[in-house]
């Protein structure tokens, strides 16, 4: 992954906080932000994903977006509408040919991150993966309660390694998932 000069990962912790019931009232103005900078895009669809989409769930406090288009082409473009928005591009961060990540709010360029976007083109494979995820924990109660204990435990084991902590969930998203053959 790359960092951006200045990153401090002591400023950048990770935090797992109660669910909070403003975090979906917060999604829609940020979605609503979204939809006027981003309308022009073809297919544009804006979903609320991640923990803090899942009612009661622990999480980050940080809002995950899910932003699909109907072609990859656009994601260029995308870039400087999005940076009128207060977003980041992490080039190298999570980039591959089939997803993009942007932040708002991270250190050095913010107090605090507030907001994740990760950019997939409408009916891929990644973007069925994350809103399966998502439909899920909404839907199964035992595996929200056994996600956020893991949760909990990682933040606490990798408080300063957002690489180690999102890599270390990944099994259990796998196992997950495998029930939709994802």
């Amino acid at each position: 992954m790359i960092l951006p000069p200045g990153y401090d990962p002591q400023k950048d912790r990770i935090e797992i906080v109660p669910y909070d019931p403003k975090w979906p009232g917060l999604f829609t103005l940020e979605k609503e932000a979204l939809r006027q900078a981003l309308g022009r895009f073809a297919g544009l669809r804006i979903e609320h994903f991640g923990s803090t989409a899942v009612p009661s769930l622990a999480a980050k406090p940080i809002l995950d977006i899910l932003v699909g288009v109907s072609s990859k082409e656009a994601w260029p473009r995308m870039i400087q509408p999005l940076a009128a928005l207060g977003y980041v591009h992490g080039p190298g961060a999570f980039d591959d040919a089939v997803h993009w990540f942007f932040v708002k709010g991270m250190p050095p360029y913010g107090e605090k991150r507030t907001h994740q976007i990760h950019l997939y083109e409408l009916e891929s494979e990644g973007w069925r993966r994350e809103l399966a995820f998502r439909d899920h924990l909404r839907a199964h109660p035992a595996d929200t309660l056994q996600y956020e204990a893991l949760k909990r435990e990682l933040a606490a084991k990798f408080a300063t390694d957002r690489e180690a902590y999102t890599q270390a969930k990944t099994e259990f998203i796998q196992n997950v998932l495998r029930q939709y053959r994802l």
